[in-house]
């Protein structure tokens, strides 16, 4: 049996330098030609959950609690999670190499049908009002924090993880379908920021930052 290959619908047109394999996934940690940010890299390969229960108080996956207000989100240990709505929220990992999918059947399992990508350092924000009418700065709430609407025309789900100077960034998740799409339409409206595809070492040092 052949060994079971995955791959993002993601794609840069920027030279590789250092790859790694992460469980199914052939992922890029560096690319040539970075620069000095702004970056955009490409997370798909990163597990993310839905998560629906009439119950929601009563979830702590992984150990971590809901955020109670909408569109209130929290990271612990590497994982964000997104109160979405009374019964529903999403969960993506954000550190190591894999996240096992709780064996309860409220979650389910949406990583092969989204994308995810993240894109942080300077002018992230004037990158994104170019793309949406969201206000992602939201300097009345406290980051992280979660938006639902529209970014470059698609429905997506938008998280501000930081937005202060050089560590400001969001990280957002679409249907896999728009993947192409979206990645032209933000690469193009950062075009005049410098905005450069990157690899899995620069998020993770951002990560790092936070």
């Amino acid at each position: 049996m052949k060994d079971i290959k995955r791959h993002s619908a993601v794609a840069f047109k920027a030279t590789p330098l250092k790859n790694q394999t992460y469980g199914d996934w052939d992922v890029v940690l560096e690319y040539h030609g970075e620069g000095d940010g702004p970056w955009l890299v490409d997370l798909s390969h990163r597990t993310r959950l839905d998560l629906q229960s009439a119950d929601l108080a009563a979830k702590k996956p992984f150990g971590i609690t809901i955020p109670e207000v909408y569109c209130q989100s929290v990271l612990e240990k590497g994982v964000l999670i997104n109160r979405m709505n009374r019964i529903q929220a999403s969960i993506y990992h954000l550190d190591g190499q894999s996240m096992d999918t709780p064996k309860e059947k409220e979650y389910t399992d949406v990583t092969e049908a989204t994308i995810f990508v993240a894109i942080f350092g300077s002018n992230v924000f004037s990158i994104c009002e170019k793309l949406s009418a969201l206000d992602f700065i939201g300097a009345d709430k406290q980051t992280p924090f979660l938006f639902q609407g529209p970014f470059s025309h698609v429905p997506c789900q938008i998280v501000t993880l930081g937005r202060e100077a050089e560590k400001s960034g969001v990280v957002l998740t679409c249907s896999r379908g728009y993947g192409k799409h979206m990645i032209d339409g933000i690469l193009h409206a950062g075009e005049e920021f410098g905005l450069k595809p990157a690899g899995e070492k620069r998020f993770a040092d951002w990560i790092n930052s936070l």
